[in-house]
């Protein structure tokens, strides 16, 4: 047989039939769901009278419009009437048709992206699905999943399937072992900065490489993530006994009885050697230092020793107006205003453990107006309250809150005012993607914790933690 890339392999196994112009009818084993995407959707499945094809592979969770403060209230503590009505329909939709749904005050709420993989819903070689662009965050344990719209999210409540073209296979190799305080969200901002975000167009990419081998299941689902920002369908990392440890015993992996058929079934998920790449890329990790973004795409992204690039055309001169900075600028220069740790790229346990080691014992900059750590889910809230890190963060100046979207985006009440600059650690950067005429900088848990500390970006490796 011939060599097999792992997207080819994934693909193929879910093919149903292709058509003479290629289009390909895939199968889809999961569907994460929110309340953004999915009401239209459920209001054409109702309009035509259709019925769910899998009503047990679908699973869904506020959390783009949920506050991030006290929710006593329910539903009603959800202020402006928009977001308060999505999460009423998503609540309502879900009751019709009988689909598990984690309501705001379950303790299993969470960012959707958080929850599947907590939960054990994100299983190898399947294909998943989201209304959400960073559903490729679940391809870490090699499966195939992307991002679909409003229209499909209806698709595949009605047949568990939809019309898709393959994508080409594109490698990135991260070979090498990354320096001390390099972490994966560096690894992928410092990708994205060499392809640019519109490197990956067109392809599917697999991260692989020493460098990717050696991060952990959190940190994988952190490149995952941010793959969509490289301009790619879909990103995957090969399964190992890392991703098969990390699945074992959560609620939705398979039982004892199967356990041992599924792995046996899951050691194929890798490229086989010899397997064709349209494209590859190598990358050094030993050339990576912690990186902060400096404009308004993720690919507008320098080292924190750097100083602001010159401007080279049209597009980074109206950054550099809209983030008012001038080139030539330290990045250390940059001051802050507000603090975010959180999102569906870093707010897993690991992430808040390593902003925790930073801020132990210390406390935020006069100058920073707030700083918010905001859980993943409530799993994740309970587990870092049962390690202390809640009192932490708290001791250190930052809001602990409840799990949500939260400042990633400008959905619910936590946003940036006019003209703020902010260090945050999620996935986007857009003008006013945190809040009309805010100013994000992207940057690692780590990296986010210091320059609270500090009002200003600064080099995390060189922070004495003893």
């Amino acid at each position: 047989m011939p060599a097999k890339t792992l997207y080819d392999k994934l693909w193929e196994a879910h093919t149903v039939r292709v058509d003479e112009n290629g289009a390909t009818l895939l199968y889809i084993d999961f569907q994460l769901i929110h309340e953004v995407t999915s009401p239209q959707a459920f209001e054409g499945l109702n309009l035509a009278n259709r019925q769910l094809w899998r009503v047990s592979a679908n699973l869904a969770v506020p959390d783009h419009n949920v506050p991030t403060t006290a929710r006593e209230g329910g539903v009603a503590d959800i202020a402006d009437p928009l977001s308060r009505l999505q999460v009423e329909t998503l609540d309502k939709n879900c009751q019709n048709h009988a689909i598990t749904e984690f309501t705001r005050n379950d303790i299993r709420q969470g960012i959707v992206h958080v929850i599947g993989p907590e939960q054990g819903v994100t299983l190898p070689g399947m294909t998943i699905v989201c209304g959400d662009s960073h559903t490729s965050t679940h391809g870490a344990f090699g499966a195939l999943a992307f991002g679909i719209g409003t229209s499909e999210v209806e698709q595949v409540l009605a047949t568990q399937c939809l019309v898709q073209k393959k994508s080409q296979n594109m490698l990135i190799s991260v070979d090498g072992e990354v320096s001390s305080g390099v972490t994966a969200k560096d690894i992928i901002l410092y990708i994205i900065g060499k392809i640019g975000t519109a490197g990956g167009t067109g392809y599917t990419i697999e991260f692989g490489g020493s460098a990717i081998s050696a991060l952990s299941m959190e940190g994988r689902m952190t490149v995952c993530n941010m793959a969509i920002e490289a301009g790619a369908r879909a990103g995957i990392i090969a399964v190992d006994d890392k991703t098969i440890d990390y699945v074992r015993g959560r609620n939705y992996a398979p039982s004892e009885q199967s356990w041992a058929q599924a792995v046996a079934s899951w050691r194929d998920l890798h490229s086989d050697a010899g397997a064709h790449f349209d494209h590859i890329v190598h990358i050094d990790a030993s050339a990576i230092k912690p990186q902060v973004t400096w404009g308004t795409s993720p690919e507008m992204v320098t080292a924190i020793d750097s100083l602001i690039p010159k401007p080279t055309d049209e597009c980074t001169q109206t950054a550099l107006t809209y983030m008012d900075l001038t080139a030539d600028t330290p990045i250390t220069d940059i001051n802050l205003d507000k603090i975010f740790i959180g999102s569906c790229t870093n707010s897993r346990i690991e992430d808040l453990r390593a902003a925790a080691e930073i801020l132990k014992g210390k406390h935020i900059a006069a100058t920073i107006k707030q700083a918010l750590a905001v859980p993943g889910s409530g799993l994740i809230k309970a587990q870092a309250e049962q390690e202390g890190l809640d009192k932490i963060f708290l001791e250190a100046g930052f809001e602990w809150r409840n799990p949500g979207c939260s400042m990633c985006l400008a959905m619910n009440a936590d946003r940036l005012e006019a003209g703020e600059h902010c260090a945050s650690t999620s996935n986007r950067n857009f003008e006013g993607r945190q809040g009309p005429d805010g100013r994000t900088h992207l940057v690692s848990p780590a990296m986010a914790a210091a320059a609270a500390i500090a009002g200003h970006f600064v080099d995390v490796t060189n922070i004495n933690l003893k």
